[in-house]
């Protein structure tokens, strides 16, 4: 792995662990030698994993729509800012760009873009890593629900797999370092009524 792309939250949210978390996790890829992708804002936790990386001399590629270049606030410092026509061509890009992604808490846009990433690997169009830093206990409602529906049968055992949980970034770093895709068939759900 080269590079991890980080989605997150344009605000703080209601807990300064969010902040800390953020900066955590932004150090951490960067004393690793690992490249961060993310959405390019200058404001709320992707400000503050921004920050914290650059100061630990990371290499941050931001990824934003003209559309959001002033309402995000783009972030001036990045070592790479990448401006795109469009939210598709952002998530496009920012897949491409990444070996891994990670969560940190958010709201809408966080759940969307790491929904979506884990589907492509669901359907076999990746076999990156996928993961929620769980940070104050914020995604495990996501995991009871994601459980439910294995329960109900809407998700097989292995899909849910797909998605790693770690308290830590070390701890959700050492999983995608361990991380060995699941065989995804050609025809998800022939077989079932």
């Amino acid at each position: 792995m080269k590079r991890i792309c980080v989605f997150c939250a344009s605000k703080l949210g209601a807990r300064p662990e969010y902040a800390a978390a953020a900066r955590d996790l932004g150090r951490t890829l960067a004393e690793r030698g690992l490249a961060i992708v993310c959405g390019a804002g200058g404001v709320g936790l992707m400000n503050e994993l921004s920050n914290a990386a650059l100061d630990a001399g990371g290499e941050i590629i931001g990824v934003i729509p003209h559309a959001l270049v002033e309402r995000e606030l783009a972030h001036e410092g990045l070592t790479e800012l990448r401006v795109v026509d469009s939210m598709h061509e952002r998530k496009a890009l920012m897949a491409e760009l990444a070996d891994g992604f990670i969560a940190l808490p958010g709201g809408y846009g966080t759940f969307e873009e790491l929904l979506e990433i884990v589907t492509w690997a669901q359907l076999g169009l990746h076999e990156k890593p996928c993961g929620l830093l769980n940070v104050g206990g914020y995604y495990v409602r996501l995991q009871q629900f994601l459980d439910h529906a294995v329960n109900e049968r809407f998700l097989k055992p292995e899909h849910r797999a797909l998605l790693l949980v770690g308290e830590s970034p070390a701890d959700l770093l050492a999983q995608f370092e361990a991380y060995v895709p699941p065989p995804v068939e050609k025809w998800i759900g022939r077989d079932e009524t």
